[in-house]
Order: structure tokens, then sequence, then C-alpha cells
């Protein structure tokens, strides 16, 4: 299998780090691409439509896309016990959570990257960001117990979304008014598959 990434996006990390914990990281032969919201490598659209990565090209069937779906399926073949099923709706809410954080924060980073400086939106970033801290809240207050727990998706990645707010947006000080989940993020970061991916 083959595995279409760019190494500072969240959802691939989400992939690579399962790989890793799962012990199958030989598996799956990792390529790097080229993704930009303006303008999109054909090597990428002809596995995917979206034109968006991570997608998984496998060898006994259509490629796969969409972080979540990769990870099922990864941890469906490889029985990594990422999605437990006493727990499941748990770890998917949490999971969506942390998608969702990424997916204000990529959105984010495109309109500080490629909308040039006197178009941008101060009170739509702003806007956002206040969705990202809603999240964090929710992680703090309703979750933490869980991510204490035995490893599974959920806790991978909110590993992925936070390391990514460190990269892209650190100056919004994610950290502030929630220690506990700093406090977890600083262990969990110490995990050899979140060293191995770090951009």
């Amino acid at each position: 299998m083959k595995l279409l990434i760019s190494a500072a996006s969240p959802f691939v990390r989400k992939v690579r780090v399962l790989l890793r914990e799962s012990g199958h990281s030989d598996k799956v032969t990792e390529i790097t691409v080229a993704a930009s919201p303006l303008a999109t490598p054909a090597d990428i659209i002809v596995v995917n439509p979206l034109g968006k990565i991570p997608a998984l090209i496998r060898d006994d069937g259509p490629a796969l896309y969409d972080s979540r779906v990769i990870t099922r399926y990864l941890d469906a073949r490889f029985n990594a016990g990422l999605y437990p099923e006493a727990r499941l709706w748990e770890v998917l809410t949490i999971e969506a959570t942390a998608d969702a954080i990424c997916d204000i924060g990529v959105g984010m980073t495109y309109e500080l990257r490629f909308r040039p400086a006197d178009k941008q939106m101060p009170d739509w970033l702003d806007a956002q960001w206040a969705k990202v801290a809603r999240a964090l809240d929710a992680l703090e207050d309703r979750w933490m117990s869980h991510l204490s727990g035995p490893l599974d998706m959920g806790q991978v990645a909110v590993g992925c979304a936070l390391a990514y707010l460190d990269l892209r947006h650190d100056s919004r000080g994610w950290r502030t008014g929630h220690d506990a989940l700093a406090a977890w993020h600083a262990r969990f970061m110490e995990r050899p598959s979140m060293r191995d991916t770090a951009a």
C-alpha cells in the first residue's frame, strides 16, 4: 500500500501515528506530495477527486481517502484495537472534536498564507479560533479521564490536533485555561510515534 502524505498535515499525521503504534509502518510506503489549496497536483486528484491528503492507495481495491476512513480501515486490517468497541462512540466523538480543530486550524492557516494581507478577515479568524477554544474547553472539562485511559484513536487525533496548533497557531496560546490538557499533551508528545512523525 502507498500513503500520499505531507508531513505538516495533522490528518496525515494521525494515519502515520496509527501505523507506528500498530507496528505496521513497514506495510505502507509513504509518498510525499505537494498539496496546495490553489493548485492540486494530478497525482492526488487521480486517487482522491477532492484533491486532499491523506489518500491510501491499496493493492486490492480503490484508493481510500479522509483520515477517519483510512484509520478505521488500517485499524481493522492490522487489528490495532484503537477503535475499541466498548467505548467506540466516545472515541469517535473525541476524534471528531480533534478533526474539527484541525479543519479550523488548516482553514485559518490558508487564510493567512494564501489571501493577500489586505483581504484577510481578522474578525473571521477570531470567530474560528473561538470554535477551537470551545472544543478545547470540552476536552478539558469532559474528556480528560478518557484521554488518560488506554490508547485509542481519539487520543491520537487530539495529540495530532494540539501539535498542529503548536506548529501553526502557537501565538494563540491554546494552553491558557487548559492546564490538564496541556499536561496530558506534554506526556503524549513523548510517545515514539509522535516524535517520529513530527513535521
